[in-house]
Formats: C-alpha cells, structure tokens, sequence
C-alpha cells in the first residue's frame, strides 16, 4: 500500500533524514560528529585486526601488574638508612613546604622502616626481605626509583596511571595500544582484565575504558574461577545449529539498522557477538591449566581450583601467547595506613606473599620461552607511601605522590638498570624523575609509537594518553 507522504515526512525520513545528514556534516567538520576520524584508518568492520606500528617496535605486547593501593617503597625496594636514624623526629620544614597529603594531620614524625634490606645481583638493586623472590630476577629488570604523579587519592589516582587524566572518561592504555596495534588474536580479546585481592580496585571499570575510543578496544574482565565471562555458555537444550541461526539473524538486524543510521557502535554489537561466539571454545580451552607441567605451576605458585594472583600471572602469559595484545591485573588491598587490617606487619606481608613469587615467575616464564623479548613487563601502584607514619589502630604511611618505585621488564628496556634515585629521606627525587606521562609516552615507543601522533579526534580537538606532557625515557631504552 502506498500512503500520501509529506514534505517534512520526506525530508525527515528519506536516506536517513536529510536533516540528519546535514548536521552530521556540520558536526564533522568542527570534529562532533560520530565518525570523528582520529589519526589511524581502521576498518571499523574488523577493528581488532593486527596493524603494523608506523615506526620500529621492540615490544608486541604488554602485561601490567597493578598493585592496585599503592605499595611502600620502604619497605620493599627504597632502604634509608638516615631515615631511620631521624625516626620518631619532626620532618624538616623545608622538605613539606608545597606538599600535600591525603590523611596526614601535620603532627606526624618520621618513619623508618624495621625491614632488613641487601643488595642483589649485578646491578645492586636493593630489596627488602619481602620480596625474597624478586631476588631471582634482579637483572632482568629495570628499576624506576624515581616515579611521580600529580594526583594523592586512590580512585584519581589510579586514573591518572591507567589513563593519563584523573577523571573518567579517557581511554585506558590497554584501549589506546590496541587502537593503535589491534590485536593478534582472533578467538579471544584484544584487551582483557584480571583481577585478584579481596575487592575490585576503586575507581572500577573506568580504569579499563575504551573512554571516547570505539567500545571494540575496551578492556574485557576476566573472572578467575567458574566460567570467564558470564552468558557465554550455550543456554541448555541449544544446539549449536540453532544457535548459529540466533547469531545470523540478529546479525541481519543489527546490519540493517546500521544501513540505516551508520552508528559505528552497531559494528561493535556485531564484533563482539562474532567474538563471544569464538570464545566459547576459546574461553575454557585458555582457562584449562591441566595440560601446563607440574614445575610451571609451581614456579608459579598456582594451586589448582583456587583463584589467585598467582593464576592470574599464568593466564597472563597463555593470554600473550595466544594473541592479545595488553593484559591488565589488578591485585588490590595495598593501601596500608595502619589499620588493623591494613598495616605494616602482617596485611604487608600476606601482599608480598600473594605476588612476590607470582611476579618474579612470570619475568623467569617469559624468559625461558623467548617471550619476554617481545612482551612489556609492568609493576606497580598509583602512588608510594610517605616518609612520614601515620598513626591509627597501628602505624602506617599516608599516600606520596614523589619518588616511589616501579618496575619494567622485557620488551626493548634495558635489563639490570636502576633508573632514579630521591633524597635521603624519601621525600623527593632528586635525579632522573619519571612522571606518568613520561612511563606512558615510553612504553608507546616500545611498541612502536609516538606518544605525540597517537591521537583521535574528539569534541574538536585531537586527544592523546599523554595529553601536551610526556618524554620518553631514553636512559631505560635497551
């Protein structure tokens, strides 16, 4: 039947609406609209595709161990022998003129630590007996003893160092590498979180956004017991023929509706049903431990049916070796202020327990394959501890935004190097100083990128991880 149609039916309707069509023109052209173009020409029908980086690459993946909380660099890695000598003393005033804190009350005396530390390996890199497996790879790894950020509490803060921005709404890194890189796996994600600890970290999905980035490159949350990914066994009595037929057809739909109104997230509606059916093979085969040997799984500390850090390090490697390119695992409960189950005692010590030797086993694992070559290794928190106790049920240390230690391991960086170093109190760095936009304009060079060219249109304006900010870190560079 043919109905009487109207000017303004037609204009409305007619190829999308020819309204539409024309404010959307508009829209890209100040960099509003959609589609806005950023600076990479991706198929958005196959978005997770491998690409080429456009410059050399000595790295092809990334692992980053997130110790989500903030662990003490006093007692782990920063021993400081003067510190201890002024324990129970007034901070000098000159070393907290500027400085803000997230608890401190501005009483607080100076706290040294009671760990024992030694010095390891070739490079002479300090530890604390907390960490009696980092021991082993002491010289596989290069030690960032000189980190910043600018921001002191715990959700901003993981932000900052997971996004560049200390609010939501960017995308992560695993986001970014994988816009930029796709992925070399086509039966799992390109991007996929674990997480271990007694909670989820604070500042939650956020963290592992794709933010203004197509939903295709946001990270993808693995569980570590039961089934990986909830709804992705087949519902009982389906058949896989029948099942088959639910995809197609809802595949025509959403085909359809894209003909019709060119909305890029309906690509990514259709991927991820692709995907999803994949991964029901893919998901349990991955997840399927019984077929690693006896002496991984204890290199590695795994106890079988029990989900874990520990675990999580292991998928972490299977993952890498089956084509994706950035896992994230986040373990949590780091925050050590004192509480009665958040100290320097016991709580400190039972988080060495869960990653000391998981962390360590997985530099050694990747080593023994030939992996770590091509694969970024990463640990560590938003921010360090002070100098300064804080006192509570017991003692602990308030967040500190100067100076705190991380480590990079694999994937072009030099093996062995210690990299920074801060006064002889803690309270700042007084050499070779690695802000967060210089660790993430430095590992996008790894992989094959300048942090100044990787950028996507949005809102009018081209974005980056690391905003105007970020040198990469050259003294690190293998």
């Amino acid at each position: 039947m043919v109905h009487d149609q109207t000017r303004r039916h037609f204009l409305g309707r007619c190829g999308i609406g020819l309204g539409s069509l024309a404010l959307n023109h508009l829209l890209q052209q100040d960099g509003f609209g959609a589609m806005a173009p950023g600076s990479l020409k991706i198929d958005p029908a196959k978005p997770m595709s491998p690409r080429a980086a456009p410059q050399a690459a000595t790295a092809k993946n990334v692992i980053f161990l997130f110790m989500a909380g903030g662990p003490s660099q006093f007692e782990l890695f920063s021993d400081k022998p003067r510190l201890r000598e002024f324990s129970g003393q007034a901070p000098p005033a000159s070393l907290m003129a500027g400085k803000r804190f997230a608890f401190l009350k501005g009483n607080e005396t100076l706290l040294g630590s009671n760990r024992k530390f030694a010095q390891y390996g070739q490079s002479g890199m300090t530890l604390s007996e907390l960490l009696p497996h980092h021991q082993k790879i002491v010289d596989d790894v290069c030690w960032l003893r000189g980190v910043s950020t600018d921001v002191f509490n715990h959700g901003p803060a993981k932000l900052f160092m997971n996004t560049g921005f200390q609010v939501p709404g960017r995308p992560s890194l695993g986001a970014w590498l994988t816009y930029g890189l796709g992925s070399e796996s086509q039966d799992l994600p390109g991007f996929v979180v674990l997480q271990s600890g007694p909670r989820g970290p604070r500042g939650g999905n956020s963290l592992w956004s794709s933010g203004f980035l197509p939903t295709s490159y946001q990270g993808v949350p693995f569980r570590s017991s039961g089934d990986p990914i909830l709804n992705l066994r087949s519902p009982q009595g389906m058949s896989p023929g029948r099942e088959r037929k639910l995809y197609d057809t809802v595949a025509a739909l959403n085909r359809s509706r894209l003909d019709e109104v060119g909305d890029p997230e309906i690509m990514t509606r259709i991927n991820a049903y692709e995907m999803a059916a994949r991964m029901q093979t893919s998901a349990p085969e991955l997840m399927d431990l019984s077929k690693e040997s006896a002496s991984t799984l204890d290199l590695y500390g795994v106890k079988a049916g029990q989900p874990s850090f520990a675990t999580n390090c292991l998928l972490a490697r299977r993952l890498v070796e089956r084509g994706t390119r950035f896992v994230q695992l986040y373990h949590t409960d780091w925050d050590h202020h004192g509480d009665q189950k958040n100290n320097l005692s016991d709580a400190l010590e039972q988080r060495c327990d869960e990653v000391d030797q998981a962390a360590a086993a997985l530099v050694m694992d990747l080593k023994q394959r030939g992996m770590l070559k091509d694969t970024l290794v990463i640990w560590g928190g938003e921010f360090g501890r002070t100098p300064m106790g804080e006192v509570r049920q017991t003692v602990g240390r308030d967040h500190h935004i100067e100076g705190f230690t991380m480590w990079m391991a694999g994937g072009g960086v030099k093996p062995g190097c210690l990299h920074g170093e801060t006064d002889e109190l803690g309270f700042g760095v007084t050499q070779d100083r690695v802000h967060v936009h210089d660790l993430n304009a430095t590992i996008l060079h790894l992989l094959g990128f300048d942090h100044e060219r990787l950028t996507y249109r949005f809102q009018g304006r081209d974005f980056r991880l690391t905003d105007v900010h970020g040198e990469v870190v050259k003294g690190i560079l293998g």
